[in-house]
């Protein structure tokens, strides 16, 4: 198979800038304090008059130790003990947030994440899944999508079992590279050995899919290392494969200012470790599903682009696009109908909430209609690398070309530098602009800066 990341060095000079990755539209950065849980309660109210199922968030913040390129929202710390008075409230979150919703709404999507989530003991991860089934309707014959991510140096083959039997079947774990230098330069020590077992694990167990979490532009990574690592990978062969660009951004990420930043690999190396993954996971049949994301030909994810119901949220690529998402924890960002919302960030302040018997918003938006039109096409784009105008128009009323004069304009140098193609029934972007799908998106972004993308993101490449 052809390399499907076309690395055109002045493509490449003229768009690499910094922009969203669009788990959502309008992104975080647009949460707003003046929403309130009265706004949250009304959201979850309109919902029960639809058909949508539900999707259900858990975040773990606590992980035993810092990983230096980390830029999630955690709490390291090797005290174990943290985590009952966490999850004691994080149960008090769920009969709060169960009282807001129908109880014969399904929950056809679930996720843990964090943090890491294997932080807490077996013990409490079945306890966590009693609690929410006993809040929630959760689906009893394995047609969920219900994932977790995993920590191979926080999980043995005993827990991976676990998690199969409290009904997880999709199971995510994060590796970032092989090479020991490079993991003592990003303090994650991870043997390969530690990997495989839990790996091996998922697969005895039933797991629906396995996927592995990489990331290039590390400390001390070139094409050669990191080519290694990519040969493993495949011979291990996952389902599924993430490939991040990492993002140093340390004034924004504290972790990141323990990194040597004169290790960091200059950018003709970063494209030469992107343009040689790109080729190697394409000679191994996997496919490129877009946002550094590759998949077996035979995964859901494949299908669904396939078939343009691909969908994208908080949690990354998903297949369940008729969802309510229901954010559980400190920091967990739910998405109800046309609203977003947001808990508290600080752990001392979401425990002061909950403990007070309140739900933890702290704050979110409230889309509007023209919110909602540019965020169907930043997903149709960002999944299905395509837009059919004919039923865009009809789901929305507008008349698409007229609507966006501004922004087809904007595209224009896009469309002559052949990254896609904008007819009058059809927006198709082309293999050469795949790996720019961001770029594009931002075009009909109406909050981005035009002038080069905020400063708070990251680099598109």
């Amino acid at each position: 198979m052809d390399n499907p990341l076309i690395l055109d060095p002045e493509l490449i000079k003229r768009y690499d800038l910094s922009g969203p990755r669009y788990t959502s539209y309008p992104t975080a950065l647009q949460f707003d304090d003046s929403f309130t849980v009265d706004d949250y309660r009304t959201a979850a109210e309109d919902s029960n008059h639809t058909d949508r199922g539900l999707s259900l968030y858990f975040h773990i913040p606590f992980c035993d130790t810092v990983c230096f390129f980390c830029a999630c929202n955690k709490i390291a710390t090797k005290d174990r003990s943290k985590a009952q008075p966490y999850l004691d409230r994080v149960y008090k979150e769920l009969e709060m947030q169960s009282r807001l919703f129908d109880s014969s709404r399904q929950v056809r999507q679930l996720h843990w994440g964090g943090g890491t989530p294997t932080f807490i003991s077996n013990e409490q991860m079945h306890e966590l899944m009693l609690k929410t089934s006993e809040a929630f309707q959760l689906v009893d014959d394995d047609s969920g999508e219900y994932s977790i991510e995993i920590d191979p140096r926080e999980a043995d083959r005993e827990k991976v079992m676990q998690l199969r039997e409290i009904g997880f079947n999709r199971i995510s774990l994060g590796v970032q590279d092989f090479d020991h230098k490079v993991q003592v330069a990003v303090n994650r020590i991870q043997p390969e050995e530690q990997t495989i077992e839990v790996l091996t694990a998922a697969r005895d167990a039933g797991f629906k899919s396995v996927s592995v979490d990489l990331i290039y532009g590390l400390p001390l990574q070139t094409a050669d290392s990191f080519d290694r690592t990519l040969d493993r990978m495949i011979e291990i062969s996952p389902d599924r494969l993430s490939v991040f660009n990492y993002a140093h951004l340390p004034e924004r990420f504290k972790p990141q200012r323990r990194i040597n930043e004169d290790e960091l690999p200059p950018p003709e190396e970063k494209l030469e470790i992107l343009r040689r993954t790109g080729s190697k996971l394409a000679e191994a049949g996997y496919v490129y599903i877009g946002m550094d994301h590759f998949a077996k030909p035979e995964d859901e994810l494949v299908a669904h682009q396939k078939a343009g119901t691909l969908y994208r949220n908080f949690q990354g690529y998903s297949t369940h696009a008729d969802c309510d998402l229901i954010g559980i924890g400190v920091t967990s960002i739910g998405m109800i109908g046309n609203v977003y919302a947001q808990n508290m960030r600080g752990l001392d302040d979401y425990n002061a909430r909950i403990d007070a018997g309140e739900l933890a918003v702290s704050h979110g938006l409230t889309l509007t209609l023209d919110d909602m039109i540019r965020r169907d096409v930043i997903t149709r784009l960002i999944c299905n690398f395509q837009l059919d105008i004919a039923s865009f128009e009809r789901k929305w009323r507008i008349n698409f070309l007229d609507h966006f004069a501004t922004e087809l304009e904007r595209l224009q140098k896009m469309i002559e530098d052949d990254l896609l193609t904008v007819g009058d029934h059809k927006i198709t972007v082309h293999q050469r602009g795949r790996l720019l799908i961001r770029n594009i998106c931002m075009q009909f972004d109406a909050y981005l800066d035009r002038d080069g993308a905020s400063n708070r993101y990251s680099k598109v490449l």
